[in-house]
Formats: structure tokens, C-alpha cells, sequence
């Protein structure tokens, strides 16, 4: 009997020494793992991909981001603008990042704007960056500005003068 009592007195004291130990960092370790992943996915949606059959007549906005592989005739605003090799849009595009590997035909306005070799780009361009592979075609003025997103909301801002 004094065997098993001091079997189980040591293993008790191991098992408790072990149990408070476990419990205490298994949460504590779980808590913050869960919270980075919750939060990892959130700040990436997945792109709308504009399919090479599909051809939009209209405008589109989102603070997501869009991959143009069709025709858009209208203007885009968006988070990141991909416009495909055999896409053209013909309308103003606005948007923080955008790469034209196909046509535009119309105003380009970007924080970093960047055309690819197969890039064709009729109209003006306001960046912030630029970067222009050798092979690409573009018809248009260059024009640098430290904010080139707002001053598409200052066009917006002008008649509201006028009206009071």
C-alpha cells in the first residue's frame, strides 16, 4: 500500500506540476494564432476577373480589385486595376495600383501605374510611379503628382462651388 501511495503521491505531484503548466500555455498560445489568422484573410479579397467573352457597357467601382480580361466601355475605379493582354477598355481608370498589359483608350490615374511590353495606352497618364516596359505603345501626356487619385474628387468638388 505505502508503494502505491507514494506511486500516486509523486504522480500527483508530477500530474498537477504538469496540468497547471499545460492548460496555462495551450490558451494562451491558441488565442493569439487564432487572432492572425482571422485577421490575415480579411485585408485580401479575392479579385473579380472580367472574362475575355464578357464585354460591360457601364462604369464600375469597388475598393476591391478587378482583372479586366474582356471589353469595358466606361470608366473604372478600383483598389488594383490588371488590364489583360487582349482586353481594351475605353473610359477614365482610376486606381491605386494599375497594370495595363492590353489596351486603354482614355485617362489613367494610379498611385503606381505600370505598363507591361503588350501594354497599348491612348490618353493621358497621372502617377504617382510609372514604369514603362520597352515594347509599349502610348499616345498621351505624363504627368507626376504626389496624390494623382484626389485630384479625380477635385473635378467633383468644383461644380458644389458654384451651386451655392
Amino acid at each position: 500500500m505505502f508503494s502505491k501511495s507514494k506511486s500516486s503521491e509523486p504522480a500527483s505531484t508530477g500530474a498537477t506540476d504538469k496540468k497547471p503548466a499545460a492548460p496555462a500555455s495551450s490558451p494562451a498560445a491558441a488565442k493569439p494564432a487564432t487572432d492572425f489568422k482571422a485577421a490575415a484573410p480579411k485585408p485580401k479579397p479575392p479579385a473579380s476577373i472580367l472574362s475575355a467573352d464578357l464585354h460591360i457597357t457601364g462604369n464600375l467601382k469597388t475598393s476591391g480589385d478587378i482583372q479586366v480580361e474582356g471589353q469595358v466601355d466606361g470608366d473604372i475605379r478600383a483598389h488594383l486595376l490588371t488590364v489583360g493582354e487582349g482586353a481594351t477598355v475605353r473610359g477614365e481608370v482610376i486606381a491605386d495600383d494599375v497594370v495595363i498589359n492590353g489596351h486603354i483608350i482614355g485617362r489613367v490615374r494610379g498611385l503606381k501605374v505600370r505598363l507591361t511590353s503588350t501594354a497599348q495606352v491612348e490618353g493621358d497618364i497621372i502617377h504617382k510611379t510609372i514604369a514603362i516596359e520597352s515594347g509599349a505603345h502610348f499616345e498621351g501626356s505624363v504627368q507626376r503628382q504626389d496624390d494623382p487619385l484626389s485630384a479625380a474628387g477635385g473635378k467633383k468638388a468644383a461644380p458644389k462651388p458654384a451651386e451655392s
